[in-house]
């Protein structure tokens, strides 16, 4: 599996002071989110079908090195913490410039909601399994069911 995400810098990613501006970061890391997820057979059709979807309870981003324009990053992708039912996870994202600089480190926490109740809802046994193949960190931590 391909847990790496990249993408180019545009100038609609910037800041006033011409700097990737905050909420880039986190687009950058939805997007390797969603991309390591559908790689896993959890596409947005699965989704869309089983009225499902990922949701967060917290994003954190820390700046390591400023990124601008036209840089080419990478974003990794890796599980630090889930359930055995994968009904809750947190994964990490590191954002690596073309220079091989670590950039950023991107932590959210989820689950997944019923888009219809507006309730929390769990994985079907066989794609909380897919899911649970996400490539883990080597800090993974496996959280109380």
């Amino acid at each position: 599996m391909n847990n790496v995400y990249e993408g180019k810098v545009m100038w609609s990613h910037l800041d006033a002071n011409m700097h990737m501006r905050h909420s880039a970061y986190a687009d950058f890391a939805a997007q390797a989110r969603i991309e390591v997820l559908d790689q896993l057979g959890l596409d947005l059709k699965m989704f869309q079908k089983l009225h499902i979807g990922p949701i967060l309870f917290r994003e954190e981003l820390k700046y390591l090195r400023e990124v601008g324009v036209n840089d080419n990053l990478k974003v990794t992708t890796e599980l630090i913490k889930s359930r055995p039912d994968a009904s809750r996870w947190s994964i990490r994202h590191e954002v690596f410039r073309q220079d091989g600089v670590k950039a950023a480190v991107i932590e959210v926490d989820g689950a997944w909601i019923d888009v219809l109740k507006r309730k929390l809802a769990q994985l079907p046994e066989e794609l909380a399994a897919q899911f649970a193949a996400l490539p883990k960190s080597e800090d993974y931590e496996e959280l109380p069911a």
